[in-house]
């Protein structure tokens, strides 16, 4: 600790502590942002290097082999692996012909997914670990969040479970993850964490075997019950396995395989992926006041893609204001956390100014608070059209309103979330571009297929003519992969 006393006084006698300042421009408005302190800077880096490599972390691991080199998987290997794995844990890592389908899944078939999972490791596992050992849960469970989402904040499943963890939205409220219109505590990292333990926990209060409680954990304990009952009374995993549902007869066994993936990486010539920008070096301040990503983007210059991925939970891109006994935390790269506790206030009151200058200047005053409103789809529209009237993406309107695709009816009524006016447009512009989208060939008329088209849609903007029509005319297309620029056939010519 001595060095880093000195060599943080020696910086300061070099660097000196003048303020200086960078001028930048938001809405033809001129204002000055502090630079952060340098010794302070240098401090944190310290600081997080010794943290961050007590985890036995590397950022430069190069392998020995070809990099598309694949070792055979060793019968022998693994088990002496696998034993060696039994002595450290309380968990069964047993070897089986299940456990070794799924070690060949993750070091042999999925090599580009465990690469991901190397690559992300870093940047959770020392949180997970620390909650883990705050609840006396095995660390080992930090593995069960590659199980559950890849290490993915955005993951979500086809049934609607979310995050890291994976929770369903009555098993997060129990456990404290609120849900609201502008953020998700489910795919808060740290929040998710603490609600997992504590699942885990109570589910262990019940089983008290953690194959078993791995179990719960996927399917629920009514099915774990069930399964104990089908088998006779057993409370053993591998008796009551084909009793379970399919999904969770492979969740232990995959459990037990990532265990053996993330400590034999390298024997499998596995590596982080490194074509990933990603920063473990992050922090999180409190946000007192509402803020936009996009805000933040311009006075932090940080882009708004970084803000997203650090900050999943908030849905909207935008941080509300905090409310007596809730609390809003921004995640962001170590060396933009000075910076914005430096130009905190100034950089509320510059958007307060922005705000003030342009009602002077006559414009219309807009919050930047997300106008939440409902739209109900018409004939011919399709998602792309919406994103593109509200000025959103298509993936934002699919969260807001829970779809798992993109199809959509008419008369369906979708909550739309927006800062801009929206286009204003009495039609669908599929509707009102009909002519801009036909082309004449030969002898027929042919519609230029758009992004989001259907033959329905099609269908409907030609008026007579049926998707059956459709069909029979266009048998050589593939009419369940239609693709932006592709002609459909919609009319014989004579």
């Amino acid at each position: 600790m001595k060095y880093y006393l000195f060599l943080a006084l020696f910086c300061f006698s070099l660097i000196g502590l003048a303020n200086k300042v960078e001028t930048k421009n938001v809405d033809s408005i001129q204002y000055q942002i502090a630079k952060d302190d340098e010794v302070l800077m240098m401090i944190d880096q310290l600081m997080h290097d010794k943290y961050y490599n007590a985890f036995g972390f590397c950022e430069d691991s190069i392998g020995f082999m070809p990099p598309d080199s694949i070792p055979p998987l060793n019968e022998q290997l693994l088990k002496s692996r696998l034993n060696e794995l039994n002595l450290e844990t309380p968990f069964d890592l047993r070897y089986n012909d299940f456990t070794k389908a799924f070690i060949n899944l993750y070091v042999n078939k999925k090599r580009d997914l465990s690469k991901s999972v190397l690559h992300l490791a870093p940047l959770y596992f020392p949180m997970i670990e620390e909650v883990l050992d705050r609840y006396e849960i095995p660390l080992e469970l930090k593995y069960l969040a590659i199980v559950e989402s890849a290490l993915s904040n955005k993951a979500r499943s086809r049934v609607g479970a979310q995050g890291l963890w994976q929770f369903m939205y009555r098993t997060g409220k129990m456990y404290g993850l609120n849900v609201t219109s502008y953020y998700d505590d489910r795919m808060d990292p740290y929040k998710s964490t603490v609600a997992a333990c504590l699942y885990l926990k109570d589910l262990y209060a019940l089983y008290g075997d953690w194959s078993l409680v791995l179990a719960a954990y996927n399917s629920g304990p009514g099915n774990v019950n069930k399964a104990i009952r089908r088998s006779g009374g057993q409370k053993d995993y591998w008796k009551i396995r084909p009793f379970l549902p399919r999904e969770t007869r492979g969740y232990v066994p995959a459990f037990i395989a990532v265990n053996y993936m993330m400590r034999f990486a390298e024997e499998h010539n596995l590596y982080p992926k490194d074509n990933q920008l990603l920063s473990y070096n992050v922090d999180t301040v409190k946000i007192q006041s509402s803020i936009s990503f996009e805000q933040l983007s311009h006075y932090l210059d940080v882009s708004k893609e970084e803000l997203e991925f650090y900050n999943p939970t908030y849905k909207l891109s935008f941080i509300p204001k905090s409310k007596e006994k809730e609390t809003h935390f921004l995640c962001l790269p170590q060396e933009k956390i000075g910076l914005y506790l430096v130009n905190e206030k100034a950089i509320y009151a510059d958007i307060r100014r922005v705000e003030i200058a342009d009602s002077i200047a006559g414009k219309k005053k807009q919050s930047i608070m997300p106008e939440h409103l409902v739209h109900r789809v018409r004939s011919g529209e399709f998602l792309g059209y919406i994103a593109e009237k509200y000025h959103c993406r298509v993936r934002d309107i699919m969260v807001w309103n829970n779809l798992s695709s993109s199809r959509i009816n008419p008369g369906d009524r979708l909550i739309v979330y927006t800062t801009k006016k929206p286009t204003s447009t009495n039609e669908p512009k599929a509707v009102q571009t009909v002519a801009a989208k036909t082309v004449q060939s030969g002898k027929y008329k042919f519609h230029v297929v758009r992004s989001g088209d259907t033959l329905w849609d099609i269908a409907k903007l030609y008026g007579e003519t049926s998707v059956n029509d459709l069909k029979r005319m266009n048998s050589d297309l593939n009419f369940k992969r239609l693709k932006p620029g592709m002609k459909v056939k919609i009319k014989e010519i004579g």
